[in-house]
């Protein structure tokens, strides 16, 4: 009888997965300190005492936001590749712009176990909508499909017409691509009279999936499911059937994933939003603690589907919160920063408004023993860090939104 798993790692014991990875990462910093990037990146890091959570929750957050600037100034990769960039496989040009390696081995993206989560086959015809121009998210998912033994039809984006005689005659079950791709293909089909009908499954990404939109393409014969990938470390979580049912997203295999306070590199506890950071067992570009920019939430408990991964509550907006107020950026790191100052205080939420057409900022702490002396020293800090003067309002503990937003610019748009 088929498994309806991937592979065991997947039903394993969650103490066994945790041991298994915090077994390996002080080998995977050892191998990392060899690129000049990652030496200077983890100066002073013994890789040998790396052994959990809390050791690697002390090492220095690597922004994907900050890549752009550290490959001006160290091309081609900021000296984060340890193989040589000759090396290597592909070389990517993402948005940003942002470069990347791709290294010889198989399914380096992890992918092969989303598309078995989304009931992805070997013998499967796919056909692959994702961009074949320079971006790694076409061969990303590619060489997920090859892992898994599938056919791939390399469609590309545009020329939707084309795409559509190639599905005809092909007639492949899974389609991999962005979802609102995925509408456009079926709606000209059904315009033109193509035959884009044998297409039963999809994996998609890179683009929202509201379940408005997820239940139309149901509705037209096509069951769907998501996965969240990033160009430097592949698919982060995928879902499976029970995601349909408020299942959420699993956690990949061979990932090790951290949600800390926005500006911070501080895990916050199970639940509470915070962004996303992600350490790889890539050998030949390892990433260690990179923080992707955007926010999710641990889930509690398994899956429903049987695997034992951590959940994650999917895409839930960016962490990059950098408002300009009255000609000076402020950043979820200086919040951070008056925060960590004050041990009276703990969550808060800087609210940026506009009042009598001037910029007003109010920093919103949770404090469950507030005096106007504490206020007056955070209204000092406030104005030390941002350089800028704020209001202090005091509320009680659990009151402030758990959205994982540091910075609130509701100033109106226009």
């Amino acid at each position: 009888m088929p498994s309806e798993y991937f592979d065991d790692l997947e039903t394993r014991d969650p103490a066994a997965r945790e041991a298994d990875l915090f077994t390996r990462l002080p080998q995977q910093i050892a191998h990392a300190l060899k690129a000049s990037g990652w030496a200077k990146q983890l100066a002073g890091i013994d890789a040998v005492k790396i052994t959990s959570r809390a050791a690697l929750a002390k090492l220095p957050l690597l922004r994907k936001s900050d890549l752009v600037a550290l490959q001006k100034e160290n091309p081609p990769f900021a000296g984060f590749n340890v193989s040589a960039t000759g090396k290597a496989k592909r070389l990517f040009m993402s948005p940003g712009p942002i470069f990347e390696p791709e290294g010889l081995g198989e399914d380096i993206g992890g992918v092969a176990r989303a598309l078995f989560a989304a009931g992805f086959r070997a013998g499967d015809i796919v056909h692959n909508s994702f961009s074949y121009h320079l971006t790694p998210g076409a061969f990303i998912l590619e060489a997920g499909a090859h892992a898994l033994g599938c056919a791939v039809i390399p469609g590309g984006t545009g020329n939707t017409e084309s795409q559509l005689d190639a599905i005809a005659h092909f007639r492949p079950t899974g389609y991999i691509g962005t979802p609102d791709f995925l509408k456009i293909l079926l709606d000209t089909a059904e315009k033109t009279g193509k035959d884009a009908s044998s297409i039963r499954r999809g994996l998609v990404s890179g683009a929202a999936l509201p379940p408005s939109l997820r239940d139309e393409l149901g509705r037209r014969g096509v069951t769907v499911l998501q996965c969240y990938a990033v160009a430097e470390v592949g698919v982060i979580a995928y879902e499976s059937k029970a995601s349909l049912n408020g299942g959420g997203m699993i956690v990949n295999e061979n990932i090790i994933l951290e949600i800390v306070r926005p500006g911070t590199g501080d895990p916050v506890a199970e639940g509470e939003v915070g962004e996303v950071v992600v350490t790889s067992f890539n050998a030949d570009y390892p990433m260690i603690r990179l923080a992707t920019g955007d926010m999710s939430a641990i889930m509690a408990g398994a899956s429903p589907c049987g695997r034992t991964n951590t959940r994650i509550k999917g895409w839930m907006g960016r962490a990059d919160q950098t408002a300009k107020v009255k000609g000076m950026f402020v950043r979820p790191e200086q919040v951070a920063e008056v925060a960590s100052r004050h041990p009276e205080i703990s969550r808060v939420r800087l609210v940026i408004a506009r009042e009598e057409e001037q910029d007003w900022m109010t920093l919103r702490a949770e404090c469950a023993a507030p005096t106007m002396a504490l206020a007056d020293a955070v209204a000092v800090t406030l104005q030390a860090v941002t350089k800028l003067r704020g209001a202090i309002d005091f509320v009680k503990p659990g009151s402030l939104p758990n959205d994982g937003k540091v910075i609130a610019d509701e100033r109106p748009v226009g």
